[in-house]
């Protein structure tokens, strides 16, 4: 068995970083590469959600649309088994919040009789630099917990991506997880698909969880996982929904037209990073006693503007306390980010502190650059003392 990567599809970069497609969505591309899914209709509406259940036949389940995982913890998949108890869930499910995200489109699909959920899934692995294609005999839950108390429940293969992936080859995979006789066949075929959507989609993860075997032996994609790397956009031929689209949080919205990563979050501190590492290692450590207010990597290329650019971006967070900068300047030009920080400080005329850890290229100019702007420069490498800093600015003890 290889690596099992981390594909939880609530994680931080997941979210940030990639479109993922709605679970319609997901569902409609599956079909279309022969994967079997249950009968469904997309409702907006009280009406329509009736509309939709009258054709697919009662019982049904009703699953909020929204693009974040722990749906149906959050109370946003339901079955319902008459129009009244329809009516009733559509009525307290539309408009509602999951994870502060507002449910503004429900599915309605039939509800499948399960004798047994499998998982099936492929996404890149980091360490190997590949795709690996991962099963397992139990579903509806997160891969790595299977893999970690049940690790015989879970196969998985690399993929050679000038070879691909081929039918035997998801026949002897789903062996191993004890598939045999026409489940085996059924199973090697949705597989099969499913690496095909994948490789059309150029897919950074394409899963189902779960895929129902049914008490007459059939298979059925009950949920459907597509996540698109934005960089591969332009090459898919495939009809996909304009990325900027899938964004409802302003603050994310304006974080991708400025060119940055940016992730809302529920805190009162604000972070700037220069890159993914050191932005989540900063919300590691300020957690401890306080709450990011967001997670925001530039990525290359700072420039005064930029920064200028994310301070606003930053600051626009309602009841912020402070902002902690963490950058570092191999060939990014610090120096210059800075001054865009201090322009932000002294024309808006900042006042909650903004503590800085800066290093690298032409960093001596930088700090001298920050401190005239007011701000508690850190010239320590660990990302600690930083937090430290901040703490003693804040008065937290």
């Amino acid at each position: 068995m290889g690596v099992i990567p981390q594909i939880n599809s609530g994680d931080l970069l997941e979210v940030e970083a990639d479109m993922r497609l709605h679970e319609y969505e997901g569902l409609e591309k599956f079909q279309q590469f022969g994967i079997p899914v249950p009968e469904r209709a997309l409702a907006t509406s009280v009406e329509e959600a009736l509309e939709g259940a009258e054709r697919i036949g009662y019982p049904v389940m009703v699953k909020a649309q929204v693009l974040v995982g722990g749906r149906g913890l959050a109370g946003g998949i339901k079955a319902a088994s008459d129009p009244e108890e329809l009516r009733e869930t559509t009525l307290k499910m539309l408009g509602s919040k999951i994870k502060g995200l507002e449910v503004k489109e429900l599915l309605i699909t039939q509800k499948v009789e399960i004798a047994q959920e499998m998982y099936m899934g492929i996404t890149i692995d980091g360490f190997e630099g590949r795709a690996v294609v991962l099963v397992s005999a139990e579903g509806g839950v997160h891969i790595e917990e299977v893999a970690e108390k049940s690790p015989e429940k879970v196969a998985s293969r690399f993929i050679d991506p000038f070879f691909g992936f081929h039918l035997y080859h998801a026949r002897n995979l789903l062996k191993e997880i004890g598939l045999n006789g026409p489940l085996l066949g059924k199973a090697a075929s949705v597989l099969h698909a499913l690496y095909k959507v994948f490789s059309e989609y150029e897919a950074l993860i394409c899963e189902i969880n779960p895929i129902a075997i049914t008490k007459d032996g059939g298979l059925i994609a009950l949920d459907s996982v597509l996540e698109v790397d934005n960089s591969a956009l332009r090459r898919i031929s495939h009809p996909l929904p304009d990325p900027k689209e899938r964004m409802e949080n302003p603050l994310e919205r304006l974080g991708r037209e400025i060119g940055v990563t940016y992730l809302d979050l529920d805190g009162d501190i604000g972070i700037i990073s220069s890159g993914a590492g050191l932005g989540m290692a900063s919300m590691d450590i300020i957690g401890d006693k306080l709450r990011p207010a967001n997670f925001l990597e530039t990525g290359g290329g700072i420039t005064e503007e930029l920064l200028y650019k994310c301070m606003d971006l930053v600051t626009r967070k309602p009841g912020l306390r402070a902002i902690l900068i963490n950058v570092y300047g191999g060939i990014n030009p610090i120096h210059e980010g800075a001054k865009g920080v201090v322009r932000f400080i002294k024309e808006r005329g900042l006042e909650i502190p903004v503590v800085a850890k800066a290093l690298g290229n032409r960093q001596e100019e930088t700090w001298e650059i920050l401190r005239s702007g007011g701000v508690h420069v850190v010239t320590e490498t660990p990302t600690e003392k930083a937090v430290e800093r901040l703490y003693q600015v804040l008065g937290v003890e």
